[in-house]
């Protein structure tokens, strides 16, 4: 019990520690909050394309000595404006549009990211340095995050008739287009928000992998809401302590951590997992009842 103790504890001994998990489970908790309307619109390579795309901005805010956040929301925000533009004047379908514009954005970073000669600041813009964010970074992220979370909490009604029905959202005089564009914009600064804790290459899994998890335990978004918040501070916790006591890079930790709670869920959700929907028919069968037509035998 006292080793158990030990290994939560001697962690808040050190600075660095108390700075990391502050960031990770803000990051965690802002990043499983959008997840939910990602998971349910069918966004996830968007949400990559973004997270991709913020890398020359990230580069070049380096380069200069700007924030990393200033340089990723402008190139965040224009890579799905670009998106956008030549989906609406090309034949070319959205997916595609998608995969061409973050590879590009991608491609240009690492071009520009060549020009840099310290190897270790390549792997913090890839990977993430939540370890050794600054007090000015974590003010940033704090404000970003709290933004963020109040134009969800203004705007949650509205957005979720836009991910479940845009048509009805319409026909009740609101506008697809712009709320699109607000959760389009959100997303970009959720990405530089994650982006302290698990960098460019990881920071996709934080905004969908919450998501996904929650869709499979519950069938309420109000509750999924609340599961895939839950899940992924656990998550942004255990993987931050995780890097700590076994020594290995903190954002893959926390990404491992996450897609471990996935195939659980997978596994042994209830109702939606396989494990779960297998045990549910046969637990019908034993009582003398039909299973549902198509449930797994």
């Amino acid at each position: 019990m006292e080793a158990l103790l030990d290994w939560f504890t001697v962690p808040f001994q050190f600075e660095f520690m108390r700075r990391a998990l502050l960031v990770a489970v803000v990051a965690g908790g802002v990043c499983a909050v959008l997840s939910c309307w990602l998971t349910l619109i069918g966004w996830s390579l968007l949400g990559d394309a973004v997270s991709h795309a913020v890398l020359p901005g990230v580069v070049l805010s380096y380069l200069f000595g700007l924030p990393f956040a200033a340089g990723a929301l402008v190139f965040g925000a224009g890579s799905v404006a670009l998106i956008g533009v030549v989906n609406r004047t090309s034949r070319v379908k959205e997916d595609a549009v998608i995969g061409i514009v973050f590879t590009a954005m991608f491609g240009a970073g690492v071009v520009l990211i060549s020009k840099i000669p310290s190897e270790t600041d390549l792997m913090h813009i890839l990977f993430g340095n939540v370890l050794g964010v600054s007090d000015a970074e974590i003010a940033q992220i704090l404000v970003m995050a709290l933004v963020t979370l109040v134009v969800v909490a203004v705007k949650h009604r509205d957005l979720t008739l836009f991910a479940f029905d845009r048509v009805h959202a319409h026909a009740i005089g609101l506008s697809p287009r712009r709320l699109e564009a607000l959760l389009l914009g959100l997303l970009s600064v959720t990405v530089v928000i994650a982006l302290q804790a698990v960098g460019v290459i990881l920071v996709v899994a934080m905004v969908i992998i919450p998501g996904a998890t929650a869709y499979l335990l519950t069938d309420r978004f109000e509750r999924m809401l609340a599961i895939s918040v839950a899940v992924s501070v656990a998550a942004s916790v255990l993987g931050t302590y995780a890097s700590f006591h076994f020594n290995v890079a903190t954002g893959g930790a926390i990404v491992v951590t996450q897609a471990a709670a996935f195939g659980l869920a997978y596994l042994f959700a209830p109702r939606h997992g396989v494990l779960g929907r297998r045990l549910r028919t046969r637990a019908v069968v034993a009582r003398g009842g039909a299973p549902r037509a198509g449930a797994p035998s």
